[in-house]
């Protein structure tokens, strides 16, 4: 029926004068967009099936393709976008939900670009990072409200176990099986190098990163994939995940057609069988259960590694936030509403949740209201996109931020937002063995450390404008921002002023 007809979304565009028909194209492109026409003797393509991934244009030698977003449109309508519409043609003629990856890319407000960073001049001077000492360590978990000494005058070590960072960056939960070996490999040398922590996801630890245990956090999520003594044991620190930005209030699903050999035996799953993560956890209905279930997994590592709980950013996750630092955890983990995924219900993903910038905040001082503050340290996730946003999720009370969409980009991801498909042409969201090998981890774990050190040094320069010396003197710091363009009540929960004042 021309009912259900939808026009491709992008385009290629290919310059004939310098195409030389080398079939680069063809052979990288997974969704087999591209092909040669041996009789006309000149490449030929089909829009419908790309992704706009860019792996054809950066690899063709003569740069003879581009994507382009097509021009054509529906009629014009404010209300009915030719977005609404092609979606509810998608749904007439399948009966499926929509089906999405990677962050939120609605027009909402992005907060980070609404505060500034105030800077010393005179009577609190600047601090030159490359001549003084700068202290961007950190450690996350709860600290003792007071000092203690035993009957000799000495002092007692009555700290619950920390997680040290060299630098308040960590790499988020990323599950093996939505994303490749070759992925996680990249991630946990990276944070091998860099004194830092990557997280396995939902999806278990393969057996070859084990060695990779001192800097690696292992998760429980409801599905319990992968989870055994052995692997409690394996990581530094243990998170149970509540929730996800991406998808609050729902669980995970990886499609059968990812569950291979190697992915099977990590999750202890049959292969190729969907894994499906209910939405709650079937032993927790309450804060009292939560608690059972941190002292089970402390009592599981002889209380040696420090618990995370992660939750999503919602209305109330202050006020959550307020139990779980209650019911014994360490670690508090955040993600709002711009956090990726390898697939989440395109409705849930784009309307569901708050910014990580307003649940932070809220925490922050929720925390500090009921004097717990100390209790357990933040870490928050959902869009961290620069060195800038880091300094401003930590002088909004955060110890340490989580990333994960900016890593992949390290890798070479091209937010084609396709992770769903398993056909990711830069072999990080999938598990082809002929796509994941184009993903080199030799390359990819240093593309990662660049990164990180990359913000490390800008994180340096940052905090020695504001005269700013360590991490600690900035965490929760809310007079070294000021915000721009916000409302009153927006102003007043970021806990900031406006700029002038």
């Amino acid at each position: 029926m021309a009912i259900d007809f939808l026009y491709p979304e992008y385009e290629i565009k290919r310059d004939r004068d310098k195409c030389i028909c080398c079939r680069v194209c063809e052979r990288q492109c997974a969704n087999e967009a591209h092909w040669y026409d041996a009789e006309l003797q000149m490449m030929m393509c089909d829009s419908a099936k790309c992704v706009n991934c860019h792996r054809c244009v950066s690899l063709c030698p003569t740069r003879a393709l581009k994507i382009v977003k097509t021009d054509h449109t529906f009629k014009e309508n404010a209300n009915w976008t030719g977005e609404h519409i092609a979606e509810i043609y998608r749904q007439a003629g399948t009966g499926g939900v929509l089906l999405s990856s990677m962050g939120n890319p609605k027009k909402y407000p992005i907060y980070w670009d609404k505060m500034l960073i105030n800077a010393s001049q005179v009577t609190n001077p600047p601090i030159d990072p490359l001549r003084e000492p700068m202290e961007t360590k950190v450690f996350l978990g709860a600290k003792p409200g007071r000092v203690e000494f035993n009957a000799k005058g000495e002092i007692k070590n009555n700290l619950s176990p920390q997680l040290k960072l060299e630098v308040p960056i960590m790499f988020s939960a990323m599950s093996y099986g939505s994303i490749s070996y070759n992925a996680h490999e990249s991630l946990a040398r990276a944070a091998k190098e860099l004194g830092t922590f990557y997280n396995t996801g939902e999806g278990g630890l393969h057996e070859d990163f084990y060695k990779y245990g001192e800097n690696t956090i292992v998760q429980v999520a409801s599905g319990r994939f992968g989870v055994h003594k052995d692997y409690l044991n394996a990581g530094a620190a243990i998170e149970i995940k509540m929730g996800q930005g991406a998808k609050p209030g729902i669980g995970g699903h990886l499609p059968g057609i990812k569950v291979r050999e190697d992915i099977s035996r990590t999750r202890m799953i049959p292969e190729g069988s969907d894994a499906i993560s209910p939405a709650p956890h079937h032993d927790i209905y309450s804060i009292e259960d939560l608690r059972q279930l941190v002292y089970s997994l402390k009592e599981a590592s002889d209380y040696k590694k420090p618990v995370i709980v992660k939750i999503a950013a919602v209305h109330n996750v202050a006020a959550i936030a307020s139990g779980i630092a209650r019911g014994g955890a360490d670690i508090i983990a955040i993600d709002g509403y711009r956090g990726g995924t390898g697939a989440a219900p395109t409705r849930i993903r784009d309307n569901v949740g708050i910014p990580i910038e307003l649940a932070l905040a809220a925490v922050d001082q929720r925390l500090r209201e009921e004097g717990i503050r100390n209790n357990v340290s933040i870490v928050v996730g959902g869009s961290i996109r620069s060195s800038a946003d880091v300094v401003k999720a930590i002088a909004l009370g955060a110890d340490a931020v989580y990333i994960a969409t900016s890593a992949l980009m390290a890798l070479g991801c091209h937010l084609c937002r396709s992770c769903q498909k398993g056909n990711c042409n830069w072999g990080i969201a999938t598990q082809r063995p002929e796509l994941v090998r184009r993903l080199n981890p030799d390359i990819g774990y240093k593309r990662l450390v660049n990164l990180v050190t990359a913000w490390n040094h800008e994180i340096k320069e940052i905090m020695g404008g504001m005269g700013i010396n360590s991490i600690e003197s900035l965490r929760g710091n809310r007079l070294m921002l000021r915000g721009i363009g916000l409302t009153e009540k927006e102003l007043s929960i970021l806990g900031i002023k406006h700029a002038g004042e």
